[in-house]
């Protein structure tokens, strides 16, 4: 069973003393977040609170993902990291390819790629980048991205893309697995058919069985059922053993640890942040992965 810790909202300089302790932990990674600023104004609601009010404003630290990766590899040798999720209609797919080969190849091959549509309208707007029909240019993204990482010649003559051939150098070692976020039913299309798996952003026992049966039912539609396919679930309610164990029996294979500054109270020190995770590693990881 894996275990990711999220650390959005952190600054770099904590990151690097948290990511080593995380490893030491137990932690399978560290599930990073992606925005490339806060709007001072917008009418977007955030779609995971009732709320409708994100977790962050402009005086939140938003690290740019890629680079932070290849930093805190530097820093430990074998956790993982995973962008949840990463704005991939935002930009380019030839900049994705770019910087996320990049990442892969200074973490060794230890970058996840997880990716959704973004909610915020206004990040949309002030980027020139179209909001509608983000879903559709993903799906064109997509094919491009995993062309380049793998190193192949690629053009394109697309709806949204359009370029000559041509060839990315370099390219990782090994394939980028590619995990989509979002709980939709294009989201949940769109892993099956695309992603190497899903990735969540907080859900119930109930919720989580749901998105598993419709995961398996898309997989088997674009015959994919057998290949290798992660979930990493963040769940918002305490589950009985017996409730894990049917989570994990119907394709479960991570979840997630929520930001430390939502575990700690406010004002929390570096050194609470790194007491935090080596308790996490005994009271959550070691009783389940031994």
């Amino acid at each position: 069973m894996q275990f990711w810790q999220s650390l959005p909202f952190t600054h770099p300089d904590d990151m690097l003393e948290l990511a080593p302790v995380c490893e030491e932990a137990g932690f399978e990674g560290i599930m990073l977040a992606d925005h490339l600023f806060a709007p001072e104004q917008y009418a977007s609601r955030y779609p995971y609170d009732d709320s409708g009010e994100p977790p962050f404003n402009g005086a939140t630290p938003f690290p740019e993902s890629f680079a932070t990766i290849s930093a805190l590899s530097q820093v430990t040798t074998k956790l993982r990291f995973v962008t949840n999720v990463y704005i991939l209609p935002l930009r380019h797919p030839i900049e994705i390819a770019k910087d996320l080969s990049t990442a892969a190849i200074f973490s060794k091959n230890r970058t996840v790629l997880g990716f959704g549509a973004g909610w915020l309208e206004e990040e949309f707007e002030i980027m020139g980048v179209p909001f509608k029909g983000r879903g559709k240019r993903m799906d064109e993204q997509l094919p491009i991205i995993q062309k380049l990482l793998a190193g192949e010649v690629v053009e394109a003559n697309g709806e949204f893309y359009s370029f000559d051939a041509m060839r990315m150098n370099p390219v990782p070692t090994e394939k980028v697995p590619m995990w989509v976020g979002g709980m939709n039913k294009a989201a949940l299309r769109r892993a099956a058919q695309f992603g190497d798996g899903w990735t969540g952003a907080g859900t119930t026992f109930q919720e989580t069985l749901d998105i598993l049966s419709e995961l398996k039912v898309q997989r088997a539609r674009f015959g994919r059922e057998n290949d290798p396919f992660d979930c990493l679930i963040p769940l918002t309610e305490e589950l009985h053993p017996d409730q894990m164990a049917q989570l994990i029996e119907s394709g479960m294979t991570g979840t997630g640890s929520w930001p430390l500054e939502y575990q700690l109270p406010p004002g929390c020190t570096v050194q609470d942040k790194k007491d935090k995770i080596r308790e996490l590693g005994e009271t959550m990881i070691r009783p389940v992965n031994g």
